[in-house]
């Protein structure tokens, strides 16, 4: 009896090898091929199609805000020797993955920065830019999912980029920060934000 057993248990090995191979096929007789991690790019939540484009209405109130914060910045952007904001810089030059960190890092500095603006005047031009930021910034964090402790954030050009954002409260006056985010505005809310909506399609 125990050597009809012994006969057995190859055979029952190779069925169960053969089925084990079978469950590993697709339709179409290839292996399947283990599913990609989440990236930057598809997070759940992360719904930026909305931004390719604002409503007319919206860059109209960032336009009356940047002419307004210009008539109060321009005078102190002669005393600064950086700009937060090279003319050369290119979210196009990033990764995919990378824009969207980048931008939620440039709208946290903006938000900040016109947050703390003090002139009385500008308060009522500024309610509905602020507003309007503070929705894409939220929107964006959601593209933008926080990573594992201990792994490295960002590298090379992003990494210098998000450093230079980061710092610039430390080492700029109120005043010239708000003269590099005047500046920077309305590329913000049209190139930068666009680009990142557009995904893999911004090239």
């Amino acid at each position: 009896m125990q050597k009809g057993v012994s006969r057995i248990k190859p055979d029952v090995s190779t069925l169960v090898t053969l089925m084990l191979g079978t469950a590993l096929l697709t339709g179409t007789g290839t292996l399947a091929a283990p599913q990609p991690p989440k990236t930057l790019t598809d997070p759940k939540g992360c719904q930026l199609a909305q931004f390719q484009s604002l409503f007319p209405q919206e860059l109209q109130a960032f336009r009356r805000a940047k002419d307004a914060l210009e008539d109060t910045v321009l005078q102190k952007a002669r005393n600064c020797k950086s700009h937060l904001f090279p003319g050369n810089r290119d979210l196009r030059q990033l990764q995919v993955w990378e824009r969207p960190v980048a931008l939620e890092a440039e709208l946290a500095l903006t938000l900040q920065v016109l947050r703390a603006v003090t002139e009385p005047s500008l308060e009522s031009v500024l309610d509905r830019p602020l507003h309007t930021l503070h929705h894409i910034h939220s929107k964006v964090q959601a593209c933008v999912p926080p990573q594992p402790t201990g792994s490295p954030r960002a590298r090379g050009r992003l990494q210098r980029w998000l450093q230079r954002l980061q710092e610039a409260p430390h080492k700029e006056s109120q005043g010239c920060l708000e003269a590099s985010v005047t500046f920077n505005l309305i590329r913000l809310v049209i190139s930068d934000l666009r680009c990142v909506a557009r995904g893999a399609l911004c090239v």
